[in-house]
């Protein structure tokens, strides 16, 4: 094990920030000038791999904690980047960039969030295993704060990769469009993938962090450390406030309630005299029942969910009044 390679900073936040934006910004310029879908979020997943790995190989600190917590996060991204790909192989394209494919800084806005979401959500890692870190005492691996990062991100991982296989071979037998997918742990939470990736996140930060909590660190790497709690917060934010359950709720359940009363029209006068008439098919009350029994986020069995009073919903399960959309509402 030789010394750690310093590159521009001791935190090796500018080599891994110029690397994010050259990678990204490469892929962009793929993806814009044949204008399609098969490497945008292959190459998102892929940057993750390629921070761990370098940070890895720079910092030269190949103790069970750089080591484990590296594999992990190659893991992760191994698996979502591979995921991402054969998905959109076999669909041909991603409908979400639809309306911003054909528009430069639409297109390339989305590419700038990118950069945003690898380089913040890989802090914890990168400055783990960066030479402010690194040329400190490091603390015994195997505390209970260890143990505790490695059941977050185990289960998270776990959570993650089973929700996405049952939603895409759901989505292979061609089932009823009037049904909402309910079927593994789909049952048990309306976005589970988005549950396990908090989760893998929290578990990556608690294993990174350590070094902060003992060992003879610098009181600015200490500081370092703790500041990369950005991660899993942003995590969460981007997940509940941003590009993840909102843009999935609403939709959702405005795409039921059209295939129910297909004559509704759209926009703020959705739903106007609905409960007069009979409905084209059982898509809004499949949804509406879906919805009272699946809990939000966090998997819970369906009974256990639906008993619960509503304030307990809000306040701890985050069924958050943001989410909601009723028919006779403007999106």
């Amino acid at each position: 094990m030789g010394p750690p390679v310093n590159v521009l900073d001791k935190y090796y936040l500018a080599i891994t920030l110029l690397v994010t934006v050259g990678y990204q910004l490469t892929g962009f310029a793929i993806a814009w000038t044949f204008q399609f879908d098969k490497i945008t979020d292959f190459t998102g997943g892929s940057n993750f791999f390629i921070l761990a790995l370098l940070t890895l190989l720079l910092g030269q600190e190949f103790t069970a904690r750089n080591v484990l917590t590296s594999v992990f996060v190659m893991v992760w991204a191994t698996r979502l980047a591979g995921f991402l790909l054969y998905r959109v192989l076999t669909m041909g394209s991603d409908t979400r960039f639809d309306d911003i494919r054909s528009h430069f800084f639409k297109f390339l806005g989305f590419w700038v969030g990118q950069i945003i979401w690898v380089w913040v959500v890989s802090l914890p890692l990168i400055i783990l295993n960066s030479p402010a870190v690194s040329d400190g005492q490091p603390p015994a691996f195997g505390t209970a704060s260890d143990i505790l990062g490695i059941i977050m991100w185990a289960v998270g991982w776990a959570i993650e990769s089973v929700a996405d296989w049952q939603k895409f071979r759901y989505k292979a037998t061609r089932p009823p469009k009037d049904r909402p997918i309910d079927v593994g742990l789909w049952a048990w939470s309306r976005h589970p993938p988005y549950f396990g990736e908090i989760l893998c996140w929290w578990g990556i930060w608690t294993l990174s962090v350590a070094p902060a909590l003992g060992g003879a660190h610098s009181s600015s790497a200490r500081s370092a450390q703790l500041a990369s709690l950005v991660s899993p917060l942003f995590t969460m934010i981007l997940l509940l406030f941003g590009s993840g359950v909102p843009t999935a709720e609403k939709p959702t359940a405005q795409r039921y309630y059209k295939m129910a009363y297909p004559d509704d029209g759209s926009g703020s006068d959705v739903g106007h005299g609905y409960h007069e008439r009979q409905p084209a098919n059982g898509a809004w009350a499949n949804y509406q029942t879906y919805r009272a029994r699946t809990s939000i986020l966090v998997p819970l069995p369906p009974a256990v969910y639906q008993a619960l009073p509503l304030w307990i919903k809000r306040m701890f399960l985050l069924e958050l009044p943001m989410y909601e959309w009723t028919p006779g509402k403007a999106s």
